[in-house]
């Protein structure tokens, strides 16, 4: 795109993009259509989050961010922590998988029940493993000749975009826990990791901020001569790579902040109701054998 960004192109900017548009139409229509199949009542609040993961995926690929992001370095930056961070967060947020076991035939159900309960399920969930797979897409895109061929091979965009959505995904469906997951860690596992992707998504700023050039040749192969020059676009970039990436966490945190008190409450609520269950039941045995939880914590198994 060599006509200048302006404010006025940042709202009229506007290209079609057939292969994200059908992607996001089959998404959302097979998403509702299993909403429709469902006996019980599905919360709107999922629904607006899967409406809310496909608008971001589209602003993305075929707003300004679209048609400016194989010119301006930080314009695609932005492209790559909405796809990272945003998309995937308001995806998890909408249980796609809580509603595919309810409305998918039986046998598929299971089978994915299976995989979900399996073995290597819980060592690819691993905490450790979801972090990697969530810094990995920046370090090999900005520190490896990736970024250069994506630029260069505009029909890699969607499948490296939709890599990208995919580790956002399993980081935070892992972390939420929302949907089922093969493993149950702490809440405050999700907190530490949170903070290792935050000092992650530092270190890789830096690096793009004080490192050499990006893809220079193909920049200046297309002579732009508006807007920022190579130095301050990347510049820019890692900014948005940095304190966005940070500022694209925060909804996270706030969710997991909900998710752990209702936790907290749901786990105090049934305390309570062993408790008045114990004390509405005759005594018998030791008195800490009438203690829901110190029963469970002294009680030999077997």
């Amino acid at each position: 795109m060599t006509e200048p960004l302006t404010v006025a192109r940042v709202f009229t900017a506007w290209r079609l993009e057939p292969v994200a548009l059908l992607l996001v139409a089959v998404v959302v229509i097979g998403y509702f259509w299993a909403v429709r199949r469902l006996s019980e009542p599905w919360p709107v609040s999922r629904s607006a989050a899967m409406l809310a993961a496909a608008a971001t995926h589209l602003l993305v690929t075929q707003s300004f961010i679209g048609v400016y992001g194989h010119t301006l370095f930080w314009v695609r930056a932005v492209a790559v922590i909405t796809t990272l961070m945003i998309t995937p967060l308001l995806f998890a947020l909408s249980a796609p998988l809580t509603l595919l076991l309810r409305t998918a035939p039986a046998p598929f159900a299971e089978s994915l029940r299976r995989i979900g309960h399996s073995t290597a399920a819980r060592v690819v969930t691993f905490p450790l493993l979801v972090t990697v797979a969530l810094a990995v897409p920046l370090v090999l895109l900005y520190l490896t000749p990736l970024y250069g061929w994506t630029l260069r091979n505009p029909a890699a965009d969607e499948p490296l975009l939709l890599v990208i959505a995919g580790c956002g995904f399993v980081y935070y469906w892992t972390r939420l826990r929302v949907d089922p997951t093969p493993r149950e860690d702490p809440h405050v596992v999700s907190f530490a990791i949170s903070l290792v992707e935050a000092i992650v998504d530092g270190a890789i700023g830096l690096v793009v901020w004080f490192g050499p050039l990006i893809a220079a040749d193909y920049y200046e192969a297309l002579h732009r001569a508006w807007g920022p020059d190579l130095r301050l676009d990347q510049v820019i970039g890692a900014g948005v790579l940095w304190i966005g990436g940070d500022l694209a966490g925060l909804p996270f945190v706030v969710a997991l902040m909900v998710r752990w008190m209702r936790a907290a409450k749901q786990e105090a609520d049934s305390v309570d109701a062993e408790l008045d269950a114990a004390d509405e039941s005759p005594a018998s045995g030791l008195w800490w054998e009438n203690d829901p939880v110190l029963r469970e914590r002294f009680t030999k198994p077997g």
